[in-house]
């Protein structure tokens, strides 16, 4: 069978990374091979841009210079992980594509989105995911949860409230445009973590009966 490729999105604070894990664990129990990555991430060379990209202060990397790494990053996932792990049949699940770089940097730091899609177009060569689910929270919650966390992406936390609002603005525009490109599903992430995964396991078995 053909590998599918599964893309976990929205703002931080959603539970994106806890539920890509436990999707992952669930497909391998029901035995499926399967990849989980990450983005900015996922392979040696991602990884070491992603550490340019979140530690510091904000400010330390001009926006077009964050915007030109972010898709970097995602050129060297996709063309060492992504497509060979499809190729071979595999799932794969990635938190977050580049749906981010039009939210965060689009969306959060003005830059042109025409000039946006074009990197990403060269990023990714025009795949798409099998399967988007996108994660939905209120802002405050969501903030709240990514500022309690003990993790390396406190440059992009410490960016001012307003750059979070514009964020969050800006993913209702693209996961709107989103839906008309693949299969698209929105996730209500308030409630437990279990509340959450079943929802996640849900929405996956209306758009792949066979995963579960």
């Amino acid at each position: 069978m053909d590998g599918r490729f599964i893309v976990i999105e929205g703002p931080d604070g959603t539970g994106k990374t806890t539920q890509a894990k436990r999707l992952s664990e669930r497909l391998i129990a029901a035995g499926h091979n399967v990849v989980q990555v990450r983005e900015p991430g996922g392979c040696l060379s991602a990884e070491r841009i992603r550490a340019l990209l979140v530690e510091g202060e904000p400010g330390d990397l001009l926006n077009w210079t964050e915007a030109l790494l972010m898709n970097a990053a995602r050129h060297e996932l996709v063309e060492r992980v992504i497509r060979p792990a499809l190729a071979a049949g595999q799932w794969v699940i990635c938190d977050r594509y580049y749906h981010s770089t039009l939210a965060y940097q689009g969306g959060g730091l003005g830059l042109d989105q025409s000039k946006l899609e074009a990197l990403i177009d060269m990023a990714t060569d025009g795949l798409e995911p099998d399967l988007l689910l996108a994660f939905a929270l209120s802002t405050d919650a969501a903030l709240t949860r990514a500022r309690e966390r003990e993790d390396e992406e406190k440059r992009f936390e410490a960016r001012e409230d307003s750059y979070h609002v514009r964020v969050r603005a800006a993913y209702t525009t693209v996961l709107r445009d989103a839906s008309a490109r693949g299969p698209t599903c929105e996730i209500d992430a308030s409630g437990a973590i279990e509340e959450v995964e079943a929802r996640v396991q849900q929405a996956l078995t209306q758009q792949f009966p066979e995963a579960l």
